[in-house]
């Protein structure tokens, strides 16, 4: 899988993923952060991330996977830059900065990773004066969307006094073997390939027939939603790029759970940007009247492989029902479709989709990502039989801290490659959920426009959580007003106990035993 991020790469797909990160430098001594704190704060703590210093090694006519080789000409001051905006420095002018950045292919024969620390964001309304951001790239081949989250531990700290690690970096640089070598590898791997082939089958048997069985008893069902559309967004792209976002509360993503029982907060995700391209399109007059669906990344990184390079996900298929005008209807058949989704891929096995795609020869597959680029297959009805990329990456819910300076919001980014021309990335960090999209500047040229689609949808959907919670309170009114109706009847009712205490009658029997009794009573009764 790594490899194949290695294959697409092209002058128009660039296949890194990254983000822009703002920091409020309140946090530091004197409230200021030079770009040499920044040097010095990466280079102490380079040693806790492996990819912060390996760079690729390609085999000759791609006959095997790339090779990780720690970089003996590294220099961290090529791999960390610095600008600043113009004026007026808002939060547009960041974007656009951002996605020319994003746009430019990184150096392979370098460690793959850049970051550019941008000043000058003086007219961002929510950011506090002398703040930066900063734009990050790293390429896929190094990094999944859990090993980012990892790389982003190593680069921050809880604290903004937290001091550098304290034992020594034992880092050794190596050298770059040849092409013989290189070859030599290659022919080993060729031969053993045959039987990690039959291993891996060995391992999905059991999940394959699995699957079967969980396909005739209806544990899930293979839906023809599950396969998207044709779209204006799955065509070839060019090498330009648009990125935005938006922040929302976490709690009120999570609050709109409610409108379907079960849900999870990723569901509302794929809902809320399922509205959103169903806005953008029919204002395009462009939608589709079968449902879109987005790929959603699953990790399958297990707790001892935290620290790991390299990629360790599979895939679900998530319809985002496109098709479905009310919000709370979208969310319920979104839920729907993907606990369909996911009981497919536990039937399967998650894991054993991954490792599937690590015994796929190397040649082929490189050769494979070649000419579908170079042929134009996307413009050709060859395109992904989905419609976009959703990702969902969960934050620190905690603040961290870069050099000091205590980050205050993220935003991720993605690559894209023909035939996916629009990608998102939602985030939580803290108590804030931030739904971000990268996409090819020619099938989108208008990110303003679909971030407002974005910022209708979540507003339909909590609306209409309002509603449905609002609706209940009255009904127990209406249901306790028949009841009420006997309570006034019966106010005898209340007086009926004193009857009993009025029983003087009972109390009184005995004395009426007889008439001249009677009277010797009523004798007595006149002098008192």
């Amino acid at each position: 899988m790594d490899a194949s991020f290695v294959a697409l790469e092209t002058r128009s797909s660039p296949m890194h993923i990254g983000s822009i990160l703002v920091y409020n430098p309140e946090t530091a001594p004197g409230s200021f952060v030079r770009f040499k704190d920044i040097l010095q704060f990466i280079g102490a703590r380079a040693q806790l991330s492996r990819t912060m210093r390996q760079r690729l090694v390609r085999v000759p006519f791609d006959l095997d996977y790339p090779y990780w080789v720690e970089d003996p000409d590294f220099d961290l001051e090529y791999h960390v830059r610095h600008v600043a905006l113009p004026q007026p420095g808002d939060w547009r002018q960041l974007c656009i900065q951002a996605a020319r950045i994003f746009a430019r292919p990184l150096d392979l024969d370098r460690p793959p990773w850049e970051f550019t620390v941008v000043e000058g964001l003086d007219n961002v309304p929510w950011v506090t004066p002398g703040s930066f951001a900063m734009v990050t790239k790293v390429h896929h081949a190094a990094i999944d969307g859990m090993s980012g989250i990892d790389l982003m531990e190593a680069l921050h700290t809880l604290r903004p006094t937290d001091p550098p690690p304290n034992q020594p970096d034992t880092w050794k640089p190596e050298r770059i073997p040849n092409p013989i070598e290189l070859l030599g590898k290659s022919y080993f791997n060729a031969v053993t390939n045959p039987l990690k082939q039959l291993e891996v089958a060995a391992k999905a048997a059991p999940g394959l027939a699995k699957a079967i069985k969980g396909l005739v008893v209806k544990d899930f069902t293979v839906s023809a939603d599950m396969i998207a559309p044709k779209s204006r967004f799955n065509r070839a792209i060019s090498p330009h790029r648009v990125v935005e976002g938006r922040s929302f509360k976490l709690a009120e993503i999570k609050a709109i759970r409610a409108l379907a029982e079960g849900a999870k907060v990723n569901d509302v995700f794929l809902a809320i940007i399922g509205g959103a391209m169903r806005k953008y399109l029919l204002a395009k007059d462009d939608l589709p009247k079968k449902t879109l669906t987005a790929m959603a990344p699953i990790s399958v990184r297990a707790s001892g492989e935290k620290g790991d390079m390299g990629n360790q996900v599979a895939a679900m298929i998530a319809p985002l029902g496109t098709h479905i005008e009310d919000p709370a209807e979208r969310l319920a058949f979104v839920f729907s479709q993907t606990a369909n989704s996911k009981a497919m891929s536990d039937a399967i096995g998650a894991r054993n989709m991954t490792e599937m795609s690590k015994v796929s020869p190397a040649l082929f597959m490189a050769l494979g990502a070649q000419l579908y680029t170079r042929l134009g297959l996307a413009n050709r009805g060859v395109a992904p039989p989905f419609t976009t990329v959703v990702t969902n990456v969960p934050g620190p819910p905690v603040p961290i801290h870069f050099a000091a300076a205590r980050l205050e919001s993220m935003m991720g980014l993605l690559c894209l490659t023909d035939g996916l021309g629009l990608g998102h990335v939602v985030q939580s960090y803290c108590d804030e959920a931030t739904i971000a999209f990268t996409a090819d500047r020619e099938l989108l040229p208008d990110p303003d426009f679909y971030v407002k689609c974005i910022e209708d949808s979540f507003s339909e959907l909590l609306a209409a959580t309002a509603a449905a919670t609002a609706a209940p309170k009255p009904a127990p009114k209406v249901k306790s007003a028949p009841k009420a109706q006997p309570a006034t009847k019966a106010p005898p009712a209340p007086k009926a106990p004193p009857a009993p205490k009025a029983k003087p009658a009972p109390k009184a029997k005995p004395a009426p035993k007889s008439r001249p009794a009677q009277r010797r009573a009523a004798a007595k009764a006149k002098p008192a």
